[in-house]
């Protein structure tokens, strides 16, 4: 009974962790094709919000929840999907974390352009794209580790 319930919750955090990352990076994407400073600002605001709130407490249970499981199923560590999967969730966590940087600075930087009625500077442009680069590994390796967990052998 409690392997489903930990099963369980590990699942819903995934969809959580991946959900958000998807959601927050379109929303990002899409605000910033539109040009405006005011909804810029706005957007990088909830984005950092949303990041911390759920895809970080997700990636935090997605961790132990995941460490439960392999240990309450006796799985080696060894075994070739669990080092993928985490390896997979390494390299995304390792992309996050300046992911989450870059949003800050860009949250800042557009609501300084925004309280000086000033357009948007090189550097917020450069961290943005730094920003979208790094979501590319971090959104592939996630593909991976969800081919691992839900090909897993038997």
């Amino acid at each position: 009974m409690l392997y489903a319930w930990i099963k369980i919750i590990h699942v819903i955090s995934a969809a959580v962790l991946f959900g958000t990352g998807i959601g927050t990076a379109f929303y990002m994407f899409y605000v910033n094709t539109q040009k405006d400073i005011r909804l810029i600002a706005l957007a990088t605001k909830q984005v950092v919000f949303v990041d911390w709130v759920f895809t970080g407490t997700s990636a935090v249970i997605q961790f132990f929840t995941g460490l439960i499981l392999m240990v309450l199923k006796g799985y080696s560590p060894k075994l070739f999907w669990l080092m993928g999967a985490m390896i997979g969730y390494t390299i995304a966590g390792a992309c996050w974390i300046p992911v989450v940087y870059l949003q800050i600075r860009c949250r800042d930087l557009a609501f300084e352009a925004l309280n000086n009625n000033v357009p948007l500077n090189e550097k917020y442009y450069r961290y943005y794209k730094i920003w979208r680069l790094l979501g590319i590994p971090a959104f592939l390796s996630l593909m991976v580790v969800f081919y691992l967990m839900a090909n897993r052998p038997v």
